[in-house]
């Protein structure tokens, strides 16, 4: 069972910074994609961003381009979306999901039904 654990959310004035972990508590967490998703209120769960489960693969949606970026430390199990200039806009709860599913399309990666597991989310909010 794949149990994650998302923390660093909280309250940032805005164009201040965040950086949002998520770990991992399953001993083969280098084979998993994680990816990262945010649902603001009213609307859908957006795609933010993912990282391959080697790391060699991370990606940003558009509207995050430039101000977000992804890594991960496969020997602390944990993923990290460091949030840089931010906007009220980015205001949402933000998650985390793996799923072990392999491809070298990173457009599957951006659909959050193809995502086996989740956290429960962190809240962050941007004041303007």
């Amino acid at each position: 069972q794949v149990q994650l654990v998302e923390s660093g959310g909280g309250l940032v004035q805005a164009g201040g910074s965040l950086r949002l972990s998520c770990a991992a508590s399953v001993s083969i967490f280098s084979s998993y994609t994680i990816g990262w998703f945010r649902q603001a209120p009213g609307k859908d769960r957006e795609f933010v961003g993912f990282s391959s489960w080697n790391g060699a693969r991370a990606s940003v949606a558009d509207s995050v381009k430039g101000r977000f970026t992804i890594s991960r430390d496969n020997v602390e199990a944990t993923v990290y979306l460091q949030m840089n200039s931010l906007r009220p806009e980015d205001t949402a709860v933000y998650y985390c999901a793996a799923t072990y599913y392999r491809t070298p399309s990173n457009s599957y990666y951006y659909t959050e039904n193809n995502f086996e597991h989740w956290g429960q989310g962190t809240q962050v909010t941007v004041s303007s």
